[in-house]
């Protein structure tokens, strides 16, 4: 134990460790240790059990340095030499660089921006370090490698690797050992010998498992108290994935309990019961410029049932960009029409909110109703007393006046929408589009003095898998649309490696010459800093419309798009590029929603290996706002056949759930587009794979809450709940 104090600062005169005992009270942690663990969010006792390995090293996955292969991700052990810190050549990036020998021979480790690491290891030391194999002029190098040091092993053996002397877990797998995340200051042998300390003091015999024993029972999970020890101390693989599993289960269990009682809040609060006549609504369906597919039929079917009930509906309507939901959200405005009711449509943004005011002009014109678009930028009503069949700008006084009267019964615009000064006289629906977190504290301030609550209809083309909407969502019941209208071209998708570039600016060259227009998509903004940024091989728009403009559409207008310019200069260049002043608009994903331009039909996305497909999906939407035939090219860069297959799933797959699911599987849940968003840690997004152990997590969190909606017969439960998510308002 002497030797661990001294090596760790680990303090053994202690009494028993409490789960909330402050860690400098329990360990003694120099200054660099502290600020470490306070960068990790590590704090107490508990902090540090819950701070799981990300994974577990196995001898029988480490290989010989004379077997590496480029562009694999490989685990070496051995000793390292001639270590030293430098600067980049050009870059002048900081960086440490030195050699890795086992019995079999020596590669080169560079660690970029991470200099400090030189010292941190000495010549000779044992390690165990695992990387990226890298290609150079020069030879194969291992980058940006993780590592620990190996004290304990000997590395001079030829008939195996190496002598382990640390503890083997377990018989026949390989060495059991736990890693954890680190960073600068504190490293995973730390946390393994931390975490050895708190179990040999028993301090898991204090705990009292939160999740009903009869849950846990059904499901064959194990109890707190033995995941903890599993999670840490593995005997085999088997223990591993049961604890895992059951922290996963946990995770989606309590995100779910907070949705569900958020459901039932709501559901307190009476609403307006609206009773369509089924042949206005079949009148006002003939009227579309389209036959509505089936699943938009089923999807207004399954609302106007919502709508009919005496509690608020709340609902999610997914769909791909073109599938129609704006027609569906329409005929729910329309349902309200004859009891002289108020819907409320807010957008994201002033483009989309404006497009949204004149496709419902569309609809709505032969019923003389008024339509209200307010903004930022002003305000607008339909129709003009001038000229019947156009809008006219009006004062926001007069606007906000008209809709507290209710005389304007569809008010549509940006979050401008649930501001104080809005008052409408009787407001029955909210659409929200492309927000569909629309949290407890924004829903509660649509609840009017009298206890009634608008129905709410939430919808977003965003491709989610079905269990990540059943987990996020869950207090949201879901509609899909899932089909395309008649008469939509399939987009022609093509993966275009680096050799085939200029054939392809040639065939985007005919439909410019044809009047079409263009959109190039680049994962950053501008070019990186070399003097603070490792500089890589990635496009950027404010660059790539330079290039393109002098080297090879010079004949056409480019305009740039992104997220660092102001609200103005982004509504002139979009104004622009929809008028057809400009032919080809460069930007970054910032064009992923609501854009709609129909003359756009090419779409070029650079780094394509850097999104996601179902973001890929709905960035190529774009240019499927007509009946003209729309062009996708995927442009990448990278080598791997692996990445290039995922990216050929565009052409085969029917739809953005499709993808997102492919994404799910291919990719891992936690590098799906968007999720570190949701709060939901990397062993949380791996139970988002697993269907039935969310519909399980899901069935028992609805049924806790039907019968205990406080949780007032589950105190740690509650307490659990409210740490994890930061809007469960129990009263």
């Amino acid at each position: 134990m002497r030797t661990l104090k001294i090596l760790y600062g680990f303090d053994s005169r202690t009494l028993r460790m409490q789960l909330s005992d402050r860690l400098e009270l329990k360990f003694r942690l120099d200054p660099n240790q502290k600020r470490a663990l306070g960068h990790l969010k590590i704090f107490t006792v508990a902090d540090l059990l819950f701070h799981f390995p990300v994974r577990y090293s196995d001898i029988s996955t480490v290989m010989k340095i004379a077997e590496l292969i480029p562009s694999e991700v490989a685990t070496v052990y051995g000793k390292v030499s001639k270590l030293k810190t430098k600067k980049g050549f050009r870059s002048h990036v900081p960086m440490a660089e030195g050699w890795v020998e086992d019995v079999s021979g020596k590669i080169k480790i560079i660690w970029f921006n991470q200099a400090y690491l030189a010292k941190m290891i000495h010549e000779g030391d044992s390690v165990k370090l695992t990387g990226k194999i890298t290609q150079s002029k020069s030879g194969i190098y291992l980058a940006n490698p993780e590592f620990e040091k190996m004290p304990d092993m000997a590395i001079d053996s030829h008939d195996s690797l190496f002598t382990p002397s640390l503890p083997r877990e377990g018989s026949g797998e390989g060495l059991s050992y736990p890693i954890y995340a680190e960073t600068r200051g504190i490293t995973s042998k730390w946390f393994y010998h931390a975490i050895e300390k708190i179990i040999k003091d028993k301090t898991l015999d204090t705990i009292t498992d939160y999740i009903p024993a009869e849950i846990l029972n059904k499901y064959h999970l194990p109890t707190l108290k033995t995941a903890l020890f599993w999670i840490h101390k593995p005997k085999n693989a088997k223990d591993a994935e049961s604890a895992r599993k059951r922290f996963a289960f946990e995770e989606v269990f309590c995100i779910q309990l907070e949705r569900q009682h958020d459901k039932h809040e709501y559901r307190k609060n009476k609403s307006f019961m609206i009773s369509p006549e089924e042949k206005n609504i079949a009148e006002f369906l003939k009227r579309f410029p389209f036959e509505p597919t089936n699943a938009q039929k089923n999807s207004i079917k399954t609302i106007l049932e919502d709508i009919a009930k005496n509690f608020p509906m709340s609902r999610l309507l997914e769909g791909d960009v073109g599938s129609g939901k704006t027609a569906v959200a329409a005929t729910a405005a329309y349902a309200l029409l004859r009891d002289n009711l108020q819907t409320a449509y807010m957008a994201p943004t002033e483009i989309l909110a404006t497009q949204h005011f004149y496709s419902f002009i569309q609809y709505f014109t032969y019923t003389g109703i008024q339509i209200g678009l307010i903004t930022g930028s002003g305000c607008k009503k339909f129709p003009s007393k001038i000229n019947p069949k156009e809008a006219t700008d009006i004062s926001r006084t007069q606007l906000l006046k008209w809709v507290a009267e209710g005389q304007i019964p569809i008010l549509i615009g940006t979050h401008t929408l649930i501001q104080k000064t809005v008052k409408f006289k009787n407001l029955a629906l909210c659409v929200i589009d492309e927000q569909h977190r629309f949290g407890t504290a924004q829903r509660r301030k649509l609840v009017r003095k009298d206890g009634l609550a608008p129905h709410l209809l939430s919808m977003t083309a965003t491709p989610i898998p079905r269990t990540l909407a059943l987990t996020i969502y869950g207090d949201l019941d879901l509609s899909l649309l899932d089909e395309m209208p008649a008469g939509r071209k399939q987009i022609i998708t093509e993966v275009i490696t680096p050799d085939k570039r200029a054939r392809t600016y040639e065939k985007i060259r005919q439909e410019l010459r044809a009047g079409r227009q263009l959109y190039v998509i680049c994962p950053r903004i501008f070019e990186p800093d070399p003097e603070k940024e490792l500089a890589l091989n990635v496009k950027s728009a404010v660059a790539e419309a330079k290039i393109l403009k002098k080297e090879i559409f010079q004949e056409y207008e480019i305009g740039v798009l992104h997220s660092k310019m102001s609200k103005e200069k982004k509504e002139k260049v979009m104004q622009d590029f929809s008028e057809g002043k400009i032919n080809i608009l460069c930007a970054t994903s910032v064009v992923e929603v609501g854009v709609n331009v129909p003359n756009a039909t090419v779409i070029i996305i650079e780094g394509a290996e850097r999104f996601g497909l179902a973001q890929l999906h709905q960035l190529r939407g774009r240019v499927i706002r007509s009946t003209h035939q729309a062009y996708c090219y995927v442009f990448a860069d990278a080598k791997s056949v692996k990445t290039i297959d995922r990216l050929k799933a565009l052409k085969t797959a029917k739809n953005g759930f499709e993808l997102a699911e492919l994404d799910l599987t291919l990719r891992g849940a936690g590098e799906l587009g968007g999720t570190k968003q949701w709060g939901i840690t990397d062993l949380g997004m791996e139970a988002i794979k697993n269907i039935k152990m969310v519909e399980a997590a899901r069935f028992e969190a609805v049924h806790l809450i039907s019968e205990d909606p406080e949780l007032t017969h589950y105190p740690l439960l509650k307490q659990k709940v409210h740490e994890k998510a930061g809007e469960f308002h129990f009263e």
